[in-house]
């Protein structure tokens, strides 16, 4: 189930500075909001998620933050915010994401986006329930970078572009893997995946705790495509978004 936030900005006009790169502090603002409700359904989502084997997921996503005016300040890390109003989607693919359940959840709800340096704070205004996806959609554009991975011996994962011959095969394992992380069984239809890029892949590598010990990077790709699932994988990647690291904000289309 997908949702459309509109965040309006509270902090002057002068301090409306948040880090470039924000997206864990995105998802630390779901889980707290989720745990102003309900102090076991988050700590059992951020702790365990959906198990498949050796594997958990969180089995839902978040685009980037859409900003009508801004201007990046790349010496400082900093994006300034222009615009009183910002907007920001979610996918849910829980069950308990019911329309009553996150709308009432959500709305008006108080967060602040920050680092050490700068920060923002927001106020949920209006939580608006998306329509699924069209029937027959075949062509897409990411909202959040898509990120594909793949170990290759006993070092660490590389992170793969769109034109890697086995990018669409991760697209494929991963997906698969949370059908039976969500469905508590494996999938036994047709199986198959037909992905296109449609433009030139733009990469993204996003810093995520920035600043403290446990910082670390994470390379996604934005990119216009076209993508043929059977159906209830397709619903997958649409409520929870493709590749990996949905938790974390990456894989969210339109």
């Amino acid at each position: 189930m997908r949702f459309k936030l509109t965040l309006k900005v509270l902090s002057d006009g002068l301090k409306c500075s948040i880090p470039i790169n924000y997206h864990y502090e995105l998802s630390a603002a779901i889980y707290k909001i989720l745990a102003s409700s309900d102090v076991a359904y988050a700590e059992w989502l951020h702790d365990n998620g959906f198990n498949c084997d050796t594997k958990r997921f969180k089995l839902f996503t978040f685009s980037d933050l859409v900003i009508p005016r801004y201007e990046l300040d790349r010496d400082r890390g900093r994006m300034n915010i222009m615009s009183s109003e910002i907007y920001w989607y979610l996918g849910f693919l829980p069950e308990k994401s019911t329309k009553q359940f996150i709308k009432g959840l959500f709305q008006e709800q108080t967060f602040r986006l920050c680092d050490k340096d700068s920060g923002v704070d927001f106020r949920i205004t209006d939580v608006e329930i998306l329509p699924g996806m069209p029937e027959g959609a075949e062509v897409f554009t990411t909202l959040s970078p898509v990120c594909v991975s793949m170990r290759q011996g006993p070092g660490p994962s590389v992170y793969l572009s769109p034109e890697s011959p086995y990018y669409k095969t991760g697209l494929l394992v991963g997906l698969l893997a949370r059908y039976k992380a969500f469905f508590g069984k494996e999938y036994e239809g047709e199986v198959y995946c037909d992905f296109k890029v449609l433009d030139n892949p733009r990469s993204v590598l996003l810093k995520i705790k920035a600043g403290t010990p446990q910082q670390t990077f994470v390379r996604g790709y934005r990119y216009r495509f076209a993508l043929r699932l059977p159906e209830p994988l397709m619903w997958i990647a649409y409520e929870s978004g493709l590749g990996e690291k949905g938790s974390l904000g990456f894989g969210m289309f339109k």
